[in-house]
């Protein structure tokens, strides 16, 4: 090959881990696009000239970030996981060479780190920038688009249509275009429509005729034969804390009005907190109903109906976790956040136009960043997306504050873009970060310790009272225990004995009774006073401990 081309790039010497990972998504994608099989990567190419000098990169003595071995570093962060070969080997004039042999897409486009790249020319580039790139490579991976939610029900009729549904279709679709001085003219229009001419304008119906969209969105129950062998169901599921089932109810079409009478089951519960800057509690309530109707209306946009599958909502004490079939388009949570322009390729395209027109959801993707925003602000954890399974989303809502000082200060740095904000999320519910994320926490300071076992950092911990629980988390084992106090000391400014007892007697060993832990602590105070290291002031459950005025 006498230069680069999309599914093969030369390099010389650059083995940056991160870097080796999105090629691996670029080329992977861009071999699919060309047809091949396999895309490479080559080291010991001259950039400029091509000609072959050689590498001194030795894959299999690289490390990943984090001190992981490089290959299984970048097998961890792909997804879909795809086969790549490491070759090295000598040139004919005996310079080492490196080669990654890497199986072309096949599933769904590759991620790197929740990311999707491709080649344009020579140039890696993220896969959102390329709609048309994009919708080809799913055309690729996954076969000729059939749109499910568009075919036509031949029997089918408006009779079989829930009047209901199509009064409160009329006024959704009013509300949704009321703002938009475009439509004005349809806002004065519709309601002298006949429900043909609506149902075409909403794009529910196509040429009068009744779509599977039609039937899922505004049939009545009885209709969702026309449907079969797809099941149009929701299910509402009730388990308390030891997840045992304790009540449910299923919820048929029309899917425009069953929504609201699936929420009248939740149980949203009104809960206390204090917000910042304040002595006084406010109530909200557990879960916000916006944030509870676009997650369940994507769950209906998103659904592979052909599954067979019902849509879950399981309502859990402090939680819903509402599942659906089907893959998560866009890959992940942060590449619909740094998308800056709407999703290009949808599973059911029909369906989501017509909840579009219908008032059901936003624009694919700006919901979600909206869902994640209306949580923020209200200083409750984000959704959390489980995309491990590979035809299933589970998107968890969570109906309480986990740690109310720790997220107080999350949510009280308004300069954070949303991606760190995830991120700190994450952390605060001991979900694993990226090495990206990690980065980017820790350039400001907000996290520490070694991955997985990450933490608030101590600039944190010491503005939001947690300090206690940041040293405990740091996992200092026994003989460091001297540290543990001085640290705390040094910290918080002084400390009470109960203070030190809890950040200590995790850390003794198990073999110690808990009068045993308690005078080995009293022991270690009394040596360090002697020592002249602490100092302790008053008697009783009163007293604390504080640093020597020599230390």
């Amino acid at each position: 090959m006498p230069s680069e081309n999309e599914w093969a790039e030369f390099k010389h010497n650059n083995s940056d881990p991160q870097m080796i990972g999105e090629y691996l998504s670029a080329i992977s994608n861009a071999a699919a696009l060309n047809g091949q099989p396999f895309g490479y990567i080559v080291w010991g190419i001259q950039d400029s000239s091509h000609d072959v000098a050689g590498t001194s990169f030795k894959p299999r003595q690289q490390k990943g970030q984090g001190n992981e071995d490089l290959e299984p570093w970048l097998n961890n962060r792909l997804a879909p996981r795809i086969n790549f070969s490491i070759f090295e080997f000598n040139a004919d004039n005996g310079s080492p060479m490196v080669m990654f042999e890497v199986q072309a897409a096949n599933t769904a486009p590759v991620a790197f780190s929740g990311r999707r790249f491709v080649r344009v020319g020579s140039h890696k580039k993220p896969l959102s920038e390329h709609p048309e790139k994009e919708r080809r490579l799913w055309e690729i991976v996954s076969g000729p688009a059939v749109d499910w939610s568009a075919g036509i029900c031949e029997e089918a009729s408006i009779a079989d249509l829930d009047p209901e549904a199509l009064t409160l279709a009329k006024t959704e679709y009013v509300n949704k275009h009321t703002n938009d001085p475009r439509k004005e003219h349809l806002v004065k229009e519709v309601w002298e429509w006949d429900d043909e001419t609506f149902l075409n304008k909403a794009k529910v119906c196509i040429n009068g005729k009744i779509t599977r969209t039609a039937i899922l969105l505004l049939g009545r129950p009885e209709s969702t034969h026309y449907l079969s062998p797809s099941v149009a169901q929701m299910s509402w599921i009730l388990k308390d804390e030891d997840g045992l089932e304790v009540d449910y109810q299923h919820f048929e079409p029309p899917f425009l009005s069953a929504v609201d009478d699936l929420f009248a089951r939740v149980r949203n519960l009104t809960v206390r907190h204090l917000p910042d800057g304040t002595l006084f509690p406010i109530e909200v309530s557990q879960y916000d109903p916006w944030v509870l109707r676009e997650t369940l209306h994507n769950c209906i946009a998103h659904q592979d109906y052909s599954c067979g599958g019902r849509i879950n909502v399981v309502e859990q004490p402090d939680s819903l976790l509402f599942t659906n079939l089907g893959k998560f388009i866009p890959g992940s949570v942060e590449e619909v956040i740094t998308r800056d322009a709407p999703q290009e390729f949808y599973a059911n395209p029909f369906l989501a136009r017509a909840m579009v027109n219908l008032n059901m959801i936003d624009t694919i993707g700006s919901g979600i960043k909206r869902a994640f925003t209306l949580q923020r602000n209200r200083n409750f954890p984000l959704p959390t997306y489980d995309l491990s399974q590979e035809n299933r989303v589970q998107v968890r809502v969570i109906g309480r504050i986990l740690d109310a000082n720790y997220t107080r200060m999350l949510m009280s740095q308004t300069e954070l873009s949303l991606l760190d904000v995830v991120a700190l999320d994450k952390v605060q519910k001991q979900v694993p970060i990226t090495d990206e994320e990690a980065k980017s926490l820790r350039s400001k300071k907000l996290i520490e310790g070694k991955r997985p076992k990450l933490h608030v950092s101590a600039d944190v911990a010491k503005a939001t009272d947690t300090m206690v629980d940041y040293l405990r988390k740091r996992g200092i084992d026994k003989e460091y225990c001297t540290k543990m106090v001085k640290d705390l000391l040094k910290q918080q400014g002084k400390a009470k004995r109960t203070e030190i007892d809890s950040l200590l007697k995790e850390k003794l060993s198990d073999a110690l009774k808990d009068q045993q832990k308690k005078d080995f602590i009293t022991n270690l105070l009394q040596k360090l006073r002697r020592e002249g290291e602490i100092e302790v002031h008053g008697k009783g459950p009163a007293a604390y401990w504080e640093l020597s005025k020599n230390e």
